[in-house]
């Protein structure tokens, strides 16, 4: 996609916005459903995706691990965002490859060692790109990428999060 086709693609979303800033909520959702054994199946809209323990605590493997699945998400969106900032920029970027990486210590998570976090401790995202564009071209992508990438805004800034339980 052409700088121009991105611009004229979203200049009346981008419109419609500024007229109507409601009309950009948007409440995106990802549901799934317990499966047999300790996995959860979780529908991406695109594929099924089985969800389950890390080997780390004792699950087999087989099944995809929701800490990896956030690195991915991560690695998505941060992708998506990187190639549409440079289009919007008008910079060629020939190749790229987009690396999320998260450090966890699973004594955490299985209530080992109460003072190790359950969660990630620390999360690196980086980006390997093929380009001519100069550094302060680069530099501002970066920059750019990191502003408007939704799953890393969304991590860095740790929104609140509202959770309930109900009886079906």
């Amino acid at each position: 996609m052409k700088t121009e086709e991105l611009k004229a693609l979203q200049a009346p979303i981008k419109d419609r916005y500024r007229k109507e800033p409601q009309a950009a909520l948007v409440t995106l959702r990802a549901q799934g459903r317990i499966g047999e054994g300790i996995a959860c199946r979780v529908d991406t809209g695109r594929a099924l995706v089985e969800a389950g323990l890390h080997p780390a605590t004792g699950g087999s493997g087989l099944q995809a691990c929701s800490g990896d699945m956030l690195l991915e998400a991560l690695v998505a969106c941060a992708g998506v965002t990187l190639n549409a900032v440079a289009t919007a920029l008008g910079i060629d970027l020939r190749d790229g490859k987009v690396v999320a990486e998260g450090d966890l210590d699973f004594r955490g998570t299985l209530g080992v060692a109460k003072d190790a976090p359950v969660g990630f401790r620390e999360i690196r995202l980086r980006f390997n790109v093929e380009t001519d564009a100069p550094q302060d071209k680069l530099d501002q992508l970066l920059k750019l990428t990191e502003r408007y990438c939704v799953v890393y805004q969304t991590i860095a800034k740790g929104p609140p999060v509202d959770i309930k339980m109900q009886r079906v």
